[in-house]
Order: C-alpha cells, then sequence, then structure tokens
C-alpha cells in the first residue's frame, strides 16, 4: 500500500450486532451496527458506539435504527449510511485520500439473491468499487485458521447476532449448510420477556443484552458460577423502582427454548453430511465461533449432546472478521468469493 496507491482494500464482518473492518491486517473499526440518523432531514448523527449510546434514549427528532435484522439488511438507506460513516472512520485513520474501494464482505449462508444484491448496492453506494462476498462460516473457519481448501471435512457453527450459520466445509466449498434466524438477539428478547413475566421488571434491550453478558449460561449448573447481577428497572405495575437480583440459574432456563433451537439445526446438519467428511467432524471436533460462543457452558452442553468435541475460537467475536481479511489478500486464490 504506497503513498499514491488509488486502491484502499477493505475486509468487513457486517454483522446484526457489531461491524468490524479491517486494513492493512489490523482490525480498525469494532463498532455495534447502529446508526441515529435526523428524524427530519435524514441526516447521519453518529454511527457505532455513539449511536448504540443514544439507542433507546432518543427525543423525537433522532431515530436510532439498526439497519440488520436476522443477518440482512432490513433498512437499506440506514445500511448505507451506516456503511459510509464507518468506511469514513477507516479512512480518516489513514492521513491520504483513496478514490476506490475493493471490498470483501462476509455474508449469511442463507442469504437469497435479493438479500446479497441488497449487501452488494448498500456497498456500492458507500464507495465500493470491487465489491466481493464471502459466506460467514467460511470466512470464520478461515478466521480460526482451518485449511478450508483441504480434503477434509470441518464443522462452524458461528453464532451471531442475528442468525446462527452452520456449515460443513471441505475443498473450499460449503458441502451443507444451515442458517437459522435463532442467535444472539433472540436470547436478549427472552430475558427481556421473561424479566417481565417472571420478575414484573421492564427492562430495555440493553439492559437485557447486559443481564447476557453478566449471567448469560446454557447450563444450570456450571464449575465457576458468576455472580448473580443486580436489574435495576420500574415496575411494571406501580411504575415504582425496583431492584431484582439474577442468577444464571434463571437465565439458563429461560433461554433454553432458543438453545434447543440451535442444537437441533447442529444435529439436523449432521443429518445431511457425507459420511467420509461425517468421521473427519468427528475427529476434528466442531468449531464454535461468534458473540454466542461466549455464552457460559454452551461448549459442554454441545458436547454431551451431540458427543462431538465442541471447541471454542480462539477470538470467536472477530472469527469471521480476521476469515475475511484473509480473504481479502488471497482473492486471486479462493475461488469460493462470491462476485
Amino acid at each position: 500500500m504506497g503513498l499514491f496507491s488509488f486502491t484502499q482494500e477493505i475486509a468487513i464482518d457486517l454483522g446484526t450486532a457489531n461491524t468490524v473492518i479491517i486494513h492493512n491486517d489490523k482490525i480498525v473499526v469494532d463498532e455495534p451496527s447502529v446508526v441515529a440518523l435526523d428524524k427530519r432531514t435524514d441526516k447521519l448523527l453518529a454511527v457505532g458506539e455513539k449511536a448504540r449510546l443514544m439507542h433507546g434514549k432518543t427525543h423525537e427528532n433522532i431515530r436510532t435504527i439498526r439497519p440488520l435484522r436476522d443477518g440482512v439488511i432490513a433498512d437499506f438507506y440506514a445500511a448505507e449510511q451506516m456503511i459510509r460513516g464507518m468506511v469514513k472512520m477507516v479512512s480518516s485513520k489513514s492521513h491520504w485520500f483513496s478514490p476506490s474501494l475493493r471490498m470483501v464482505i462476509g455474508i449469511p449462508s442463507g442469504s437469497t439473491e435479493v438479500e446479497i444484491r441488497a449487501v452488494r448496492d448498500s456497498s456500492e453506494h458507500a464507495g465500493g468499487r470491487d465489491v466481493y462476498m464471502i459466506y460467514e462460516p467460511m470466512a470464520a473457519a478461515i478466521g480460526i485458521g482451518l485449511d478450508v481448501q483441504a480434503p477434509e471435512g470441518n464443522m462452524i457453527v458461528d453464532i451471531g447476532g442475528g442468525t446462527t450459520e452452520i456449515a460443513v466445509i471441505s475443498l473450499g466449498g460449503i458441502v451443507s449448510n444451515n442458517s437459522i434466524r435463532v442467535a444472539g438477539d433472540d436470547l436478549t428478547n427472552d430475558i427481556q420477556e421473561y424479566m417481565g413475566r417472571q420478575h414484573n421488571v421492564k427492562v430495555g434491550e440493553r439492559t437485557a443484552e447486559l443481564i447476557k453478558i453478566n449471567v448469560g449460561s446454557a447450563l444450570t449448573e456450571l464449575d465457576n458460577p458468576p455472580e448473580d447481577y443486580v436489574v435495576h428497572g420500574p415496575n411494571k405495575m406501580t411504575a415504582l423502582p425496583m431492584e431484582v437480583p439474577v442468577s444464571y440459574q434463571e437465565i439458563a432456563h429461560c433461554i433454553e427454548k432458543s438453545i434447543s433451537k440451535i442444537e437441533a439445526a447442529v444435529l439436523n446438519a449432521l443429518e445431511y453430511t457425507p459420511p467420509e467428511l461425517y468421521a473427519d467432524i468427528v475427529r476434528n471436533g466442531i468449531w464454535l465461533a461468534g458473540g454466542g460462543a461466549l455464552l457460559r457452558g454452551l461448549d459442554k452442553r454441545l458436547t454431551d449432546k451431540i458427543g462431538i468435541p465442541f471447541h471454542i475460537a480462539e477470538d470467536p467475536l472477530h472469527a469471521v472478521a480476521k476469515g475475511t481479511g484473509v480473504a481479502l489478500k488471497n482473492i486471486d486464490q479462493f475461488s469460493f468469493l462470491i462476485r
């Protein structure tokens, strides 16, 4: 990347919850996928962390939007503004002006043609000249450091904010995949609903997210349990302030249904795996990536249930982004990139 190079290359993991951008092998942007727009003029006010701080605390002239729902662009204009805002963050960190962008973007493996086009159009409107796509489980496998080109089966379970992507990869392609729209956001909704139903306390999306991070668990018995998390909020009936301690066992019960759906999807993907690859998977184990991989006890629960060892990626939150970054450097070698 010389000073006079006119192509700036960036890799983007466009996630429902977080967007990560890699430039020159470094993570330069890691921000929540939220934008704040002025309601009257539709002008961009804030993007990323600044917009997330406004989320749920705005007045009538500001609206905060999460442009992606279930891993898919739900609000086209907001998505374009978000990509543009995040790309600007990269440009402002390098001192020179770069007119054309080459991008590799991670997308869910269950994306339809229409959804793929929405990502491409948003990226092109945000200044992308050369736009390539890569399926997220493939990117996660590369990011974990697996050899995706080898004639050997590897299985990835990528639990993001909007989708859980399950894929068996061999010879640089996805052999069988299962993409379900049950993921981190659903766990957050389960917790929100549970707090209202069980404790009569109103909690917002951000508080529910904090409960999940602090005491979220997939098992009711943990070896080193987290301390109870204290939630403050209004009583649903009286609107008086309440203070409710929440334990990890409660959360394990309330997210049980969603976790079971993820379990069923993994079993479903294994069912459609050719026997030779199945043998490889049993030998190599199954890799967990994405923010959902950080849920306490999830790997142990899946290992016990399915009987194949589950490993958590070294840096599950950035596995897809790192893989997208590697794909960016090897655009010519990787035949599985979508143009």
